[in-house]
C-alpha cells in the first residue's frame, strides 16, 4: 500500500496543463486540487439528488470522485487538445492501463471496477462524476476569472451542449448548478 499512496502523492504537485498552455504560473492547480473540488462538488450534488428523492450511493460517488484522475501520475494531465494527436481511443488505453498498474498491489478488484464505471459512465454515480468533473472546471475558470485571468473563453465550451447523460431530476439539479455558474459569469463579464 505504502509504494501506492507514495506514488499518488505526486499528484498535489502535478499542474493541470490546460492553465500552463494558457500562460497561467505554474501552481494555478493541482491535480490533487481537481479531485478535491471533483470530490466537493459530487457530495453536494448527491446530497441534493438525496433530497429531492433519487437513490444514490454516496461512498460510490466519493471513491470515484477520489481516484477519476489517479492514471495521470503516470501519463500526466494531457489537455484536451492532446486527444487531438494521440486519438480518444489511444488516450482512454493508455490511462486505463496507467491506473491498473497503479493499483495493482491494492486492488481486489474494486478499484478498478470504479475506474471502468466511471470511463464507461455505466452507473448514475459515475455520471454525476463527470458532472461534478465539467462543473469544477467552470468554477474553476469562474475563479480564474474573477482573479483577473483572460484568455479562458475555450474552457466555456463544455457548457454549450453539455452531455451529463442524466435524466430527469438528475439533470435538473446540474443543471441548476451550471445555470448559476453561467450566470455569475455573465455578471462578471458586464462589470
Amino acid at each position: 500500500m505504502l509504494s501506492t499512496l507514495i506514488e499518488l502523492q505526486r499528484l498535489k504537485r502535478l499542474d493541470r496543463t490546460g492553465w500552463t498552455l494558457r500562460g497561467l504560473p505554474n501552481g494555478t492547480e493541482s491535480v490533487a486540487a481537481h479531485s478535491f473540488g471533483v470530490g466537493v462538488t459530487a457530495m453536494l450534488l448527491a446530497d441534493k439528488f438525496i433530497s429531492r428523492g433519487i437513490s444514490v450511493d454516496v461512498e460510490k460517488v466519493l471513491r470515484i470522485a477520489l481516484l477519476h484522475d489517479w492514471a495521470e501520475v503516470r501519463v500526466g494531465d494531457m489537455p484536451r487538445t492532446a486527444t487531438l494527436y494521440f486519438g480518444s481511443d489511444a488516450r482512454k488505453q493508455a490511462e486505463t492501463a496507467a491506473f491498473s498498474d497503479i493499483v495493482n498491489d491494492v486492488d481486489e478488484g474494486l478499484y478498478g471496477s470504479l475506474y471502468l464505471d466511471y470511463e464507461q459512465r455505466s452507473s448514475l454515480e459515475a455520471r454525476l462524476v463527470k458532472a461534478a468533473d465539467v462543473l469544477d472546471l467552470l468554477i474553476q475558470v469562474l475563479a480564474l476569472e474573477r482573479a483577473g485571468a483572460r484568455g479562458l473563453d475555450e474552457f466555456w465550451e463544455v457548457a454549450e451542449q453539455p452531455e451529463f447523460n442524466l435524466e430527469g431530476e438528475a439533470e435538473q439539479i446540474v443543471h441548476e448548478l451550471l445555470d448559476s455558474i453561467l450566470n455569475a459569469r455573465r455578471e462578471l463579464l458586464t462589470k
